[in-house]
């Protein structure tokens, strides 16, 4: 198989959309991310994977810490800043949970201590021990096949 089969495939998989940002030394730094999940209830854990290319590589292992902001449907401008995908300056505001900078309006912003590091291929995958919740009441923003999605009830499974 090729890089490109690979992608597409992993593509298949829908996905929430994350800003995974971390603090050092007062300057914000974040990134888009869909590799993110809950690893253990107790304790509460969940991994990250960061690409060895990803610029917030370095921060994360300085600061030891991060938040994962899983974005509402609303947010799909945040996604695409964090993303690089705009071009230019673009001003974001951090509101603070457990002294992590986390997305207003976010629907669940987790702040989280590194607690393991594992270099695996191109990636490191970060455990981190979840130190506080905020949840909003809001739909969240998917990912699928190289497109954002929305939620729809038109159509709801019944088990």
């Amino acid at each position: 198989m090729d890089d490109r089969q690979f992608r597409t495939a992993m593509g298949k998989f829908a996905t929430g959309v994350t800003v995974i940002a971390t603090d050092v030394d007062g300057d914000v730094h974040g990134m888009t991310a869909n590799a993110f999940m809950s690893v253990s209830l107790s304790p509460k854990l969940v991994v990250i994977s960061i690409g060895h290319k990803a610029r917030i590589l370095e921060k994360i292992k300085q600061s030891k810490s991060f938040s994962v902001n899983i974005l509402a449907a609303d947010q799909q401008e945040l996604s695409i800043i964090f993303a690089g995908q705009i071009k230019g300056h673009r001003e974001v505001l951090f509101d603070r949970l457990d002294d992590k900078p986390v997305l207003a309006g976010a629907v669940a912003q987790m702040a989280c201590e590194v607690s393991a590091e594992y270099l695996e291929g191109d990636h490191t995958l970060f455990i981190g021990k979840v130190t506080d919740i905020q949840l909003t009441d809001a739909d969240p923003l998917i990912f699928y096949s190289g497109r954002y999605r929305a939620l729809s009830n038109e159509n709801p499974v019944t088990i």
